[in-house]
C-alpha cells in the first residue's frame, strides 16, 4: 500500500514526548519522505511523500507503535483499558519478581544467588524493550531516557547493584505508563468529540428510507431523525420542528428549538418532535469535523513553555552524561573509591532522567484544550491559551458582541386610544419595506399577536421613512424631521424623542392623516449577559475593557454607561478599530479583541489573542480567530481566562517540580549523600508529581 502527496495517521501506542520526538526524526529520515510532523497531542502523523504503511510502522517499532491511515478509519477502537496494557502487564511482572529478589536479599544477603536471579529476571521482563532501544541509540551516539537508564541498570549490576538495578526498571516502567496514561485521558476529549455523531444515518431517496453510512450521505440529501436520536450531518431543517440539544457542539446546556429554515449540526440531539433534515456539507466539512481537526492542530502547535523545555532538554541530557562521566571518574584517578564513585555516577544518571521535564508542558496544554472543546471553547493552540493567561485588556465588538446584532422595538408611545390598532397600521406600512428598523417593527407586531391590515399605495422614501394607506388611512412612519415638515409634533413628545436618542435608540415618529399619533424606538438590545460579564472580568483581574463600535458617539456612550464600562470608542471603521488595539497593546501589553470573526478581522488579527463570537456556524470564526466561543456565548470568556490562568500556573510548577527536586538530589553529591533509591524516588516522584497536576486541569469548570 503506497500514498502520495500528504497522507495523514493516527496512531495507536505513541505514549512518550520524547519517543515522538524520535519517531518523527525516523520518519524524516526516510528517503522517499520530503516532510513530517508528528501530532503527540492527538496521536497523529502527517507525512508529504511517497511512503507505505510498513516503512511508517517499522519507525517507529522502537515502541510498538501501530498504524492507520486516516481516510481508512470510520472510527477509533475503543482504548484498550490500563490493566490490559502490554507495557503495564509487564511492569506488574516485573515487580513481583522484585519483591521476591528483595524479600530473599533481606532474609539473607543481597548477593545471594537464588535472589540475585529473581532480580535479573525482574530487570529482563521489565526493562528488555528498554534495553533494545537504548542499546541501538548508545551504538549511534544517540543519547536519550532510555539511553541514560540503560547505562544506569548495566553500571548497577556490573558493581553488584542488582537490587537499584531492578528497582530503577520498575520505576522507570511505572513512570513511563503514569506518561501513557496521562496522555491517553488527555487525548480522551478528541475521542469523544469523534464518538459524539453517528456513522450512519437514515435518508429518504426516490420517497424510499435508506440506512446508509455518514461517508455516503451527500449535500441534499433528506435525514430523517426520530425523537432522541443524534443528528448525523449539518443541515437545514426541512420539516418539523423540535428542541435540539447541541450542548455536545456548542457547549449550550439549555436545548435550543429549532423549525423549519432553522440551522443543525451534526451530533447534536433531537429530543422531542420528528425532523426532516436538508443535509448541506459532506461528513468531512461539517462543524463538528472542523472541531476535531481545530482541535487536533491545536494540540500540535507547541506552546512558548513548551519549546523552551524541548530546547532545555536537548542540552540537558548531554551535559548529564559528562557530569555523571566526570563523577565516577575524576575521583577514584584523585586516589578515591572507584566503586563509591562509580555508584555516584550512576546516581548522576537516574537523576538526569529528563522524563519529568519532558511531560511536563505538553500534558497540561492537552488537557486544558480538551476541557475547553468540552465546554464549547475551541483554543487553537497551546501559545493562544498561553497568551489568554497573561490578558490585561480586552476590546469587545458592541454589535453582536455586547449587543444582540439586531434591532428590537424598544418602546411605543401613542397618542391614540386604541394602540393596537395604530401598531396594526404601522407594522402593515412597514411589512413592504425590506429596512432593518421596519423589520423590527413587524417583528414587535407579530410577538404581540396583531393582525396587519391590507396596504395600498405604498411608497419608501430612502433616508426618511415610508407610507401607504390602511383603512382608507394615510399612514405615515418615519424620522422626526421628515413628520414635522407635514405636521406639528408636540413639546412634550419632542423633548421624549431626545431622551430617547441620547440613550442610542432609533426613534421614529408616526403620523394618521396629517395628525401625530405617537412615537417608535428601536435598538439594538444588550445581551442580558454582558453586564455581568464585564463586572466578572474586573473580578478576576483584567485592568481595561473597552467597547469598539462603528456607531454615532451617542449611540456608543449610551451603551457604554448602561454597561458601567469607561472605555468607549464610537464611529470606528475596521481599519480604526484596528489602530485602537495597538493603542492598547502599547499602554496594556497583551490585549484580546472579542467580535464575530467577520467584520473585525484587521483588529482579530492584531489582538494578542482574537477572540470570535459563534464559531459552531461560522467557517469565517474558526479560521479567523484565534479562540472562537461555540455558543456565541460571552460567560464562557471568564472560564477561557481563568483555564488559561490555572494552566500557566500548573505549568510553571511542573517545570519547578520537575528541576527542583533533581536539583536537591544532585546536591547531595557534594556531601556523598546521593544513592540509587534517592536518584530514583527523585525522578519518579517528579514524574507522579507534574502527571497528577496537569490532570487537575480535567476538573476546571465555569
Amino acid at each position: 500500500m503506497t500514498t502520495t502527496n500528504k497522507s495523514e495517521y493516527r496512531l495507536e501506542n505513541l505514549t512518550c514526548a520524547s519517543c515522538a520526538a524520535k519517531f518523527e526524526k525516523n520518519i524524516k529520515e526516510l528517503p522517499a519522505v520530503e516532510e513530517a510532523q508528528v501530532n503527540f497531542g492527538a496521536s497523529k502523523l502527517a507525512v508529504v511523500g511517497q511512503i507505505t504503511v510498513e516503512e511508517i510502522e517499522a519507525a517507529g517499532a522502537f515502541d510498538g507503535i501501530t498504524v492507520v491511515p486516516e481516510d481508512k478509519q470510520e472510527r477509533l477502537e475503543p482504548p484498550i483499558p490500563f490493566y490490559k496494557r502490554k507495557e503495564n502487564i509487564v511492569t506488574v511482572l516485573s515487580l513481583l519478581f522484585l519483591i521476591i529478589g528483595a524479600t530473599l536479599s533481606f532474609i539473607h544477603d543481597e548477593m545471594y544467588p537464588p535472589a540475585i536471579i529473581f532480580f535479573a529476571i525482574s530487570i529482563a521482563v521489565g526493562g528488555a524493550s528498554m534495553f533494545k532501544t537504548g542499546i541501538q541509540n548508545l551504538l549511534r551516539l544517540d543519547f536519550d531516557m532510555k539511553t541514560l537508564m540503560t547505562i544506569a541498570i548495566i553500571g548497577a549490576v556490573i558493581i553488584g547493584e542488582w537490587r537499584e538495578g531492578a528497582v530503577i526498571v520498575f520505576l522507570f516502567a511505572v513512570s513511563e505508563a503514569l506518561e501513557a496514561y496521562s496522555m491517553n485521558k488527555a487525548r480522551q476529549s478528541i475521542r469523544l468529540l469523534m464518538d459524539i455523531a453517528p456513522s450512519s444515518a437514515t435518508v429518504k431517496r426516490n420517497g424510499k428510507f435508506t440506512t446508509i453510512p455518514t461517508k455516503d450521505i451527500v449535500r441534499g440529501d433528506i435525514l430523517i431523525v426520530k425523537p432522541g436520536e443524534k443528528i448525523a450531518m449539518d443541515g437545514i431543517v426541512a420539516t418539523g420542528s423540535s428542541t435540539i440539544n447541541q450542548a455536545a457542539i456548542t457547549g449550550e446546556s439549555v436545548p435550543v428549538f429549532k423549525q423549519q429554515g432553522d440551522e443543525v449540526f451534526a451530533g447534536t440531539i433531537n429530543e422531542e418532535g420528528a425532523l426532516e433534515i436538508k443535509v448541506t456539507k459532506l461528513v468531512g466539512d461539517t462543524a463538528l469535523a472542523k472541531i476535531i481537526h481545530l482541535v487536533e492542530e491545536a494540540q500540535a502547535e507547541k506552546a512558548p513553555s513548551q519549546k523552551f523545555v524541548d530546547r532545555f532538554a536537548k542540552y540537558y541530557t548531554p551535559v548529564i552524561m559528562v557530569i555523571a562521566l566526570l563523577i565516577a571518574v575524576i575521583p577514584p584517578l584523585l586516589g578515591a573509591d572507584w566503586n563509591t564513585w562509580v555508584y555516584q555516577g550512576l546516581a548522576v544518571l537516574v537523576v538526569g532522567c529528563p522524563c519529568a521535564l519532558v511531560v511536563s508542558t505538553p500534558v497540561a496544554i492537552v488537557t486544558a484544550i480538551g476541557n475547553a472543546a468540552r465546554h464549547g471553547v475551541l483554543i487553537k493552540g497551546g501559545i493562544h491559551l498561553e497568551e489568554t493567561g497573561q490578558l490585561h485588556a480586552v476590546a469587545f465588538d458592541k454589535t453582536g458582541t455586547l449587543t444582540k446584532g439586531y434591532p428590537e422595538v424598544s418602546d411605543f408611545v401613542v397618542t391614540e386610544v386604541d394602540k393596537e390598532g395604530l401598531l396594526s397600521a404601522i407594522a402593515a406600512v412597514e411589512s413592504m419595506s425590506q429596512h432593518p428598523l421596519a423589520k423590527a417593527i413587524v417583528h414587535y407586531a407579530e410577538k404581540n399577536n396583531v393582525e396587519m391590515k391590507e396596504v395600498t399605495n405604498f411608497q419608501s422614501v430612502t433616508g426618511k421613512g415610508a407610507y401607504g394607506t390602511v383603512a382608507y388611512k394615510k399612514i405615515m412612519i418615519g424620522s422626526i424631521s421628515w413628520i414635522e415638515e407635514f405636521t406639528i409634533i408636540p413639546e412634550d413628545a419632542v423633548a421624549l424623542a431626545s431622551s430617547l436618542q441620547r440613550e442610542g435608540k432609533s426613534v421614529m415618529a408616526i403620523m394618521t392623516e396629517n395628525v401625530y399619533a405617537g412615537l417608535v424606538a428601536v435598538a439594538d438590545p444588550i445581551r442580558e449577559e454582558s453586564k455581568a460579564l464585564l463586572q466578572r472580568l474586573k473580578d478576576i483581574g483584567i485592568r481595561h475593557t473597552v467597547m469598539l463600535t462603528g456607531d454615532h458617539e451617542q449611540t456608543g456612550q449610551a451603551i457604554g454607561k448602561a454597561l458601567n464600562m469607561s472605555d468607549v470608542r464610537a464611529g470606528l471603521m475596521p481599519e480604526d478599530k484596528l489602530k485602537v488595539v495597538q493603542q492598547l497593546q502599547e499602554q496594556y501589553g497583551r490585549v484580546a479583541m472579542v467580535g464575530d470573526g467577520i467584520n473585525d478581522a484587521p483588529a482579530l488579527a492584531e489582538a494578542t489573542v482574537g477572540i470570535a463570537m459563534g464559531g459552531a456556524g461560522t467557517d469565517a470564526a474558526l479560521e479567523t480567530a484565534d479562540i472562537a466561543l461555540m455558543a456565541d456565548d460571552l460567560t464562557k470568556l471568564p472560564y477561557t481566562i481563568k483555564l488559561s490562568r490555572k494552566t500557566l500556573r500548573i505549568i510553571k510548577e511542573n517545570i519547578m517540580f520537575a528541576l527542583g527536586l533533581k536539583i536537591i538530589a544532585l546536591l547531595l553529591i557534594i556531601p556523598g549523600w546521593l544513592t540509587l533509591w534517592i536518584a530514583i524516588f527523585a525522578d519518579m516522584g517528579a514524574t507522579i508529581l507534574v502527571v497528577l497536576n496537569s490532570l487537575r486541569l480535567i476538573r476546571i469548570e465555569k
